[in-house]
């Protein structure tokens, strides 16, 4: 029993003095990340935050769905899903939460976290003053647990703002804007008119709904909105969507996105209690009576607020011209996203989007304060400008960035040494290789093949596939929508395919070789050569040919352009490395199968040709002479996690159902580690939740797979492998003249496939 007697002074709450490496403030999917990192590298973590559960708006709490430069398949960016521990948080919850169950993503995230031994996670935990031992170092940071009625005082040598509102970044003085620039400070043409359109993004609160199998009334509370008209896009309601398909439920543009926090929740409650109500109770739609609203968000999702002035501002130039970085960590690819001010108010369209031609380099200088020498920013609250945080601020490309802020915290640690001197070359090239030894794939710097054991061995490999043909054994596709097979062909070499199609009637088929400009790119913005090709009425095979040649290897789109009298032959057969894609539209990313933005916006005009979700997208069936001989076995020492120019990836031939990989080094090597990478398709964009997905695992990452030594003893076996890096660690190491890989086919359309060995020396 306690007993307290009454004392005339004013009690303490209890304190608690921590001290750490590093301290993440705010655990959204960007906190969590580069906590992750950071802790995984050996350092010690303090990780802030302020909500009962991590993930940010992707948790439960707010329910959007993680996205990044995939874009929902709705852009030209091929195979640009963010890697590394966003990936890994990924494909473990589409592995056992493909449903999209924000409530088991929640779970999933926690996890994470929670097995990190070097992470000390406070939940609950509000950041709400700091100590600095000079005007540019903090020394510590105070945080309150209302839960527990604990004070925290947390110090570090380095601390990590990731909370969007930037508490941290604020408090310490660090220099910030809020709001857009004028189109004249940057040279950014596509700035909005600060009045009309307005300066910030507001905040979104979703709903979920349910079918409760008998009768529900729903009786409008008081501040719910009762004139449905108010809202100029009401007309657009659909009782089949809920949650984040709500995204256009925004308000709080014009007001203080931080310290209005609290009323612009009360609005958005109104709206959307309105909108229930309007369904429910205006008539207007039929099969309603037996819905029910299942859950409302209690607190609203913030796009934008303070975005903190760091060593380099990134702007609309940068993400349109894809500008090369000396100090490129991590790449983005959503569009440049802006909304009205007014929101769910406003009479314009919800979001104007416009997207660059291919991902666009994200510069380590962006997440370093200016000001603050032992300050890191990640998340939406890093260095850009208004136009620019449009793309920047979705939560895939706030990850991705953020891995490389952990990953540079641990550097500053071994190193002793601040966030800036990072940027001295040799530094700077020691994070890289870290980072894409943890797949982050940075644009144009492959894994240093220089301490790679594998890179001395030689390979052989019991079949190569050689893409002589994709068998005519699928459905057919009627060229409703012009369609494209993206292969890897390789430079001055003349290609002739023979494809199968149908005609209602005699009539033209329009067959194109279109590449990019830019080799690194998948946005068609060049056509090589044409053939207008003759059908008659029936089935038939026609070849087709092109005079043209590649000036380089890359990837290339054998186009048939929109014929609806005309089906094709597709395959059954999926192939690490290739794709149809299809001059659609995907209204969801603003992509009407053309980009058309307004004139003398800085922004390019080109055609979108994107893939569609599994099961549907089947490749183009065809012969192809010469046969591309891309997927061998050097791949699989090239340092490259996905495809680039060419595919980066080893495949097996299709009648190969037990594949193995020998590496030979001709005398004993000591191994103590071995990472394989594994293909997971990052070309699906893999959304946390609500979308769901046809399987739980990807078709192409081989699922049974063995080590074995040359003395034919299993080091390693399993038979149920999903994610994309597998570590096999012996800590006493062993010595090898060989090792053998041996894989299972798990399927007869899809071939075994492995994207990189990477095996350290030992030292």
């Amino acid at each position: 029993m306690i007993k307290k007697k009454f004392e005339a002074s004013k009690r303490s709450v209890k304190t608690v003095c921590l001290e750490s490496d590093l301290v993440v403030v705010g655990g959204g999917m960007a906190g969590v990340c580069a906590a992750l990192t950071a802790a995984r590298e050996g350092i010690r973590v303090v990780l802030v935050q302020d909500r009962p559960v991590l993930g940010g708006n992707a948790s439960s709490e707010v329910r959007l769905w993680v996205l990044g430069a995939t874009s929902h398949m709705g852009n030209n960016n091929r195979w640009a899903r963010e890697g590394g521990v966003i990936d890994e948080i990924l494909v473990e919850n589409m592995y056992k939460n493909k449903e999209g169950n924000p409530v088991i993503f929640d779970t999933i995230v926690l996890d994470k976290v929670q097995q990190e031994p070097n992470i000390r996670l406070l939940l609950n935990t509000t950041l709400y003053d700091l100590e600095k031992s000079s005007p540019q170092n903090i020394e510590k940071v105070y945080a309150f647990c209302s839960q527990n009625e604990t004070r925290y005082e947390i110090s570090a040598p380095l601390f990590c703002d990731a909370s969007g509102d930037g508490i941290a970044g604020y408090l310490a003085g660090s220099g910030y804007r809020v709001g857009a620039e004028d189109s004249s400070e940057f040279n950014e043409k596509f700035a909005p008119d600060q009045v009309q359109y307005g300066e910030l993004l507001g905040h979104s609160i979703y709903f979920y709904s349910k079918d409760a199998g008998v009768p529900v009334e729903f009786h409008a509370p008081s501040y719910a909105l009762k004139d449905i008209e108010r809202i100029p896009r009401f007309r657009n309601i659909n009782t089949g969507e809920h949650g984040c398909k709500f995204w256009w439920l925004e308000y709080g543009g014009r007001k203080d996105t931080i310290h209005d926090t609290e009323d612009i929740k009360w609005e958005l409650w109104s709206v959307v209690y309105g909108v229930w109500d309007y369904i429910k109770n205006s008539g207007v739609f039929e099969g309603v009576d037996n819905l029910t609203l299942e859950w409302v968000g209690l607190l609203p999702g913030k796009r934008e607020s303070r975005r903190f002035e760091g060593l380099y501002t990134l702007t609309q130039q940068d993400i349109i011209e894809q500008t090369h970085h000396h100090d490129a960590i991590a790449y983005g690819g959503w569009a440049i996203d802006l909304h009205p001010a007014d929101g769910v108010f406003s009479k314009e369209n919800g979001c104007t989007q416009f997207h660059s031609k291919g991902i666009y380099e994200l510069p380590y200088r962006c997440y370093v304060s200016r000001d603050i020498r032992n300050l890191f920013f990640a998340g939406r609250c890093i260095s850009v400008s208004h136009v620019a945080h449009g793309s920047t601020r979705v939560m895939g490309t706030s990850a991705f960035g953020a891995q490389a802020v952990g990953m540079a915290a641990a550097e500053c640690i071994r190193q002793g040494v601040l966030p800036a001197t990072l940027l001295e070359p040799a530094l700077l090239n020691m994070l890289r290789d870290k980072l894409s030894l943890k797949g982050q794939s940075i644009p144009g710097y492959p894994i240093n093949e220089d301490g790679n054991l594998a890179k001395q061995a030689i390979i052989t490999a019991s079949s190569t596939l050689e893409l002589a043909e994709i068998p005519f054994d699928g459905e057919w596709y009627r060229i409703e929508f012009s369609v494209a097979q993206l292969l890897p062909l390789q430079s001055e070499t003349r290609y002739v395919v023979e494809v199968e199609v149908e005609a209602d009637e005699a009539t033209t088929l329009i067959a194109e070789l279109k590449y990019s400009r830019k080799i690194q790119n998948f946005t068609p913005d060049f056509t090589a050569g044409r053939s207008d090709i003759e059908l008659c009425s029936g089935k038939q095979r026609v070849a087709v040919s092109f005079d043209s040649v590649l000036a380089a290897d890359q990837y290339a789109f054998i186009v048939f352009r929109k014929n609806p009298k005309v089906k094709i032959r597709t395959s059954s057969k999926r192939i690490s490395g290739t794709l149809s894609v299809f001059n659609k539209f995907n209204h969801a990313v603003n992509n009407f199968g053309i980009q058309e933005p307004p004139i003398d916006s800085g922004i390019d005009s080109f055609e979108f040709w994107c893939p569609e979700r599994r099961p549907k997208g089947a490749n183009i069936a065809m012969t192809i002479c010469p046969a591309l001989t891309g997927f061998g076995s050097g791949n699989l020492v090239n340092g490259y996690l996905r495809p680039t120019v060419r595919p980066n990836t080893w495949v097996a031939s299709l009648t190969d159902s037990r594949p193995n990989l020998k590496l030979c080094w001709g005398a004993p090597v000591m191994v103590t580690q071995v990472q394989l990478f594994f293909d997971t398709d990052m070309d699906h964009p893999m959304e946390s939740v609500q979308m769901g997905h046809p399987e739980k695992r990807i078709p192409f990452c081989v699922k049974s797979f063995r080590l074995l030594n040359d003395q034919r003893e299993v080091l390693y076996e399993t038979t149920d492998n999903y994610q994309s890096i597998k570590t096999l660690t012996f800590e006493k190491g062993i010595v090898v003249n060989e090792l053998i890989i041996e894989m299972d086919r798990q399927s007869e359309t899809i071939p075994c496939a492995l994207v990189e060995i990477y095996i350290p020396l030992s030292n």
